[in-house]
């Protein structure tokens, strides 16, 4: 019904909004990702929207771009999957990293969300399989090999953040083997 609002940021209040259009002011939740990227207040903000009507409340929830609005709507199809908790995954994760997952079945990143137990981010990476992973939020990445995994798996697994891992990785050559792969990146990791 909603689909996007154009306006003022009246307030910003993680994760709630307040944007005046055209003297209506709609409240808005929306994920970290988006928050983040908002202008400042006083500013005209556009986002795309999806609305919920329960029968306790109407909620309007708001999206930087098209595509985290599509993965929101794919999140909530899942059983046992709210708006809230969507919107914890998508403040998270990142579409691309969310894909990742999704494409190597990586259930450990997505424990680390808060509300998110083990049994839940299973159901969600059999649910999201071949709905959500290299075809969306890949962004111009280079697709990732069997080894390629594995050593990304092992930089997690020494705790290095996602975004450190997956920028480490693109700095190995194709074709690396799993222990070449990893002295390499845990050395580009050591100079940056």
């Amino acid at each position: 019904m909603i689909g996007r609002l154009t306006g003022i940021l009246l307030e910003k209040n993680p994760p709630q909004l307040l944007v005046d259009v055209q003297g209506v002011g709609y409240e808005v939740d929306v994920p970290m990702s988006t928050f983040y990227n908002l202008p400042g207040v006083g500013e005209k903000v556009s986002l795309f929207t999806h609305l919920t009507i329960r029968e306790d409340a109407h909620l309007l929830f708001g999206f930087g771009n098209a595509e985290e609005r599509a993965v929101f709507r794919q999140l909530i199809k899942i059983s046992g999957i709210g708006a809230r908790t969507a919107l914890s995954i998508l403040s998270g994760l990142s579409i691309a990293d969310l894909a990742q997952a999704v494409t190597l079945q990586e259930a450990g990143r997505l424990v680390k969300i808060p509300g998110i137990g083990k049994k839940t981010a299973e159901r969600l990476l059999l649910e999201l399989k071949g709905k959500l992973g290299a075809d969306i939020g890949a962004g111009g990445a280079h697709p990732i090999h069997d080894s390629q995994a594995d050593i990304l798996n092992a930089l997690l697994a020494l705790g290095y953040s996602d975004k450190e891992a997956t920028l480490a990785l693109k700095t190995i050559p194709a074709g690396s083997t799993v222990s070449d792969g990893i002295k390499q990146a845990l050395k580009a990791l050591s100079k940056g």
